[in-house]
């Protein structure tokens, strides 16, 4: 389970930033007051245009960057006080990579499932699912350096679930993937949540939400604008796409 209350992040802004912003503000309210839960064996959508704070509140769950205020429990563990245990239950995905170009995809795994404590048969049984999964084996011995974009990101995806976390957070995770290793993705997230795990993820594609959501939230400059079931989403639908629903939703609470 995924609990956030109260959540806000600031950021100091430099001169040049104060300068090119309305005001010169000398900090920038990146989340301001959210709060949600993710529940076990539940599909959790975080929605919302470019900018709204989907990144930001994914990396503070994920404990890569802090909150300024507010709390994070996940799986019963702080994010400010047991940050290392709240690392050894969640996989995090992104669409930045951050790999080590020298090492092979085989290294890369080996080493994540090492520091996750993972036993090599396991890692082994693991490794050769998620590159059967992804039509890995070709590129296995290759180093990073020399791989394409779509193949650094499947690497980044064996990475991320190879210690096999209870809670999986993937920001944008089809992000410049192929429709085959795409879908293969959106398979991933329905069968962590046929095996009990908290899901949370973040999305532009609204065909994907429809896909994959039982819950939602929306979130625009900081807030969040709605949330609810994604039955709840769409019996505000009458007749409208998912999409323009999402729109008039941010629009309206641009006027609010």
């Amino acid at each position: 389970m995924i609990k956030v209350q109260n959540l806000r992040k600031e950021f100091k802004l430099n001169k040049k930033q104060r300068k090119e912003t309305p005001g010169n503000p000398e900090i920038a309210v990146a989340v301001d007051d959210v709060s949600f839960e993710c529940q076990p064996g539940r599909i959790y959508s975080l929605l919302g245009p470019n900018g709204a704070g989907k990144t930001t509140t994914l990396r503070m769950i994920s404990t890569i960057i802090e909150p300024t205020s507010g709390e994070i429990e996940v799986a019963g563990h702080s994010v400010k006080t047991d940050p290392q245990k709240v690392r050894s239950k969640i996989g995090f995905l992104t669409g930045s990579t951050g790999l080590y170009s020298r090492l092979t995809a085989n290294e890369v795994i080996e080493y994540f499932a090492d520091l996750n404590d993972v036993p090599r048969e396991k890692m082994i049984e693991r490794r050769n699912y998620y590159y059967d999964l992804l039509d890995m084996h070709a590129f296995a011995n290759k180093k990073i350096g020399e791989m394409s974009t779509g193949m650094k990101q499947k690497v980044s995806i064996t990475r991320t679930m190879i210690h096999d976390p209870e809670i999986v957070v993937f920001d944008e995770p089809t992000s410049g993937l192929d429709v085959i290793t795409a879908e293969n993705i959106i398979k991933l997230i329905r069968d962590s949540k046929v095996a009990g795990k908290t899901v949370i993820f973040s999305s532009h594609i609204m065909s994907e939400v429809d896909l994959l959501c039982d819950d939602l939230a929306i979130i625009d400059k900081g807030k969040i604008i709605f949330e609810g079931t994604m039955a709840d989403f769409r019996a505000r639908l009458n007749g409208k796409s998912l999409t323009q629903e999402f729109i008039d939703i941010v629009n309206e609470s641009k006027h609010a």
